[in-house]
């Protein structure tokens, strides 16, 4: 009931949508499980009677009439997602292409809304109805106990997206008041704050500026732009998720943690398995592993070996991990797409989805050139360079949500190239709506979250607030006094802003 009274706040026109999926998603997964047990009756009442054989094209056809009931229930809800978020991105396509042929015919554009935490409660619950596909989880009987899983209020603006098996459970049981996890929730909230308010709203300021005029800017601005935006979007998005796991914490529920530290990582792979890691485990169980471990890739990596090329060390390599690659590209395409119905998006997508493609195809030539120049890989001053290259990969990919357009990023890699002048660069980023005290300020949140991130990075199995437990009294509190005068004092909030607007929460 809480969950659905904290929904009703961003709009009563939204509920439809969510008691909708959750519905439908409930029914679907009883449907499911109904087809396996009546076939195991089936199965079982004709155990002596039927062959091997028949036994399999039984089960062959009951397998077809779950994967049918499930589809169904992935079409309905992926479908109004995908009619929501993308119907004028196509209409508009569209268009332009029968333009482009002098035909007379235009397809209308509709003024659609985007429900609060669509897509993240749609993934959630469809992951919940593959599962049950899979008789990897028994289906929830009771409507309201359901209803809490896809609604759950502190994960419904941006995540994470939680496993069924993982998070369900601990809406249910019990939990007791517990002044440990009250105060570890507390701190992670505050944490969150920090990031958000102080750090995130103020950057977004600068953001924005270059944004709303992006032709008017050089192309030193707009390498600033981009760097500052690095900063913003983890602040932001990380800063949410941390009021989120804490407000959970608090209720004695642990949500699972959906960043490590992605700018420690040493390539791209690594960085997709730091960030956003719900959603990335969402796309590897639900969309990678059915499509790298298929019939259609299988068979495309015998043929290979087969030929004359799967007879060399090259072709071996390349039939042993081409299925895999092809199914990563086609998982980084799929979210650029989720990130937003624009070209940019898709052009996001497939630079990721490129390089990590590259990256796997490539291992053995990188390993000869590792041999050939004697380049020890485990070394400090080769993980900083590793470090370093991944960042600026990484930057690339944020030219695309940077830019208004896929035209403008394109024209954004020529800029960093054949205009950068510092000093109008310097004048064009005074004038950005902060002044020196806040960039300033930016610095040492950027300071501050390494310092943070890197303490994280060596005590992995321990949190920053399990290691301020075991500091002095005097300390611990001097450390929540003075992060709650830094939201106070330099948090963005009042008259202009609002500090509920998240970079995720219409997704």
């Amino acid at each position: 009931a809480a969950s659905y009274v904290f929904y009703l706040f961003a709009g009563y026109k939204y509920i439809a949508f969510i008691l909708f999926t959750t519905a439908s998603t409930y029914l679907i997964a009883l449907w499911i499980e109904k087809i396996s047990s009546s076939a195991k009756a089936v199965i079982k009442n004709n155990k002596n009677e039927w062959s091997r054989e028949q036994k399999k094209k039984y089960k062959d056809k009951i397998k077809v009439r779950k994967r049918l009931v499930m589809t169904l229930a992935l079409v309905l809800n992926f479908g109004i997602l995908a009619f929501l978020k993308y119907y004028n991105f196509f209409a508009g396509s569209l268009n332009d292409v029968l333009g482009s042929f002098s035909i007379d015919f235009s397809a209308p554009t509709l003024n659609l809304f985007l429900p609060l935490g669509i897509s993240f409660y749609t993934f959630q619950s469809m992951g919940y109805i593959v599962d049950v596909y899979r008789e990897k989880t028994a289906p929830e009987r009771n409507p309201f106990k359901f209803a809490l899983f896809v609604s759950f209020f502190p994960q419904i603006i941006q995540g994470p997206i939680s496993i069924y098996d993982q998070l369900a459970h601990q809406l249910y049981e019990p939990h007791k008041f517990d002044f440990t996890r009250f105060k570890h929730g507390a701190e992670l909230i505050l944490w969150g704050l920090i990031k958000k308010m102080v750090f995130a709203d103020r950057a977004v300021i600068a953001i924005n500026a270059v944004t709303s005029n992006y032709g008017n800017y050089g192309g030193t601005t707009l390498t600033f732009t981009v760097l500052l935006y690095a900063f913003q979007l983890y602040a932001d998005f990380s800063g949410g998720i941390d009021i989120s796991r804490g407000v959970a914490q608090i209720f004695g529920i642990d949500m699972m943690e959906n960043f490590r530290r992605p700018y420690f990582s040493k390539d791209i792979n690594e960085y997709w398995r730091r960030w956003h890691i719900s959603l990335g485990n969402w796309f590897k169980n639900y969309l990678f592993y059915p499509l790298a471990m298929s019939s259609l890739f299988i068979n495309v990596s015998k043929k290979i070996k087969s030929t004359k090329l799967g007879a060399t060390v090259a072709g071996a390599h390349i039939a042993k991990v081409l299925p895999t690659s092809i199914a990563s590209f086609i998982v980084f395409f799929m979210v650029g797409v989720w990130h937003g119905a624009n070209w940019k998006y898709i052009g996001f997508g497939v630079w990721n989805g490129g390089i990590i493609m590259l990256s796997v195809l490539m291992k053995p030539v990188f390993e000869w050139i590792h041999k050939k120049l004697r380049i020890n890989a485990k070394s400090f001053p080769y993980t900083v360079f590793q470090i370093f290259r991944t960042f600026i990969v990484i930057l690339v990919g944020y030219v695309f949500d940077v830019a208004p357009s896929f035209e403008e990023a394109m024209h954004t890699f020529a800029l960093f190239f054949t205009d950068q002048n510092l000093s109008i660069g310097l004048s064009q980023i005074s004038s950005l709506g902060l002044g020196n005290k806040e960039y300033l300020l930016i610095l040492a949140g950027i300071v501050l979250i390494f310092i943070v991130s890197l303490i994280q990075e060596r005590n992995d199995k321990t949190t920053i607030r399990e290691l301020l437990d075991k500091k002095p009294f005097a300390l611990r509190w001097f450390a929540v006094f003075a992060g709650v005068v830094t939201v106070v004092v330099f948090g963005v909030y009042g008259s202009g802003f609002n500090a509920a607007d998240f970079v995720y929460m219409q997704f």
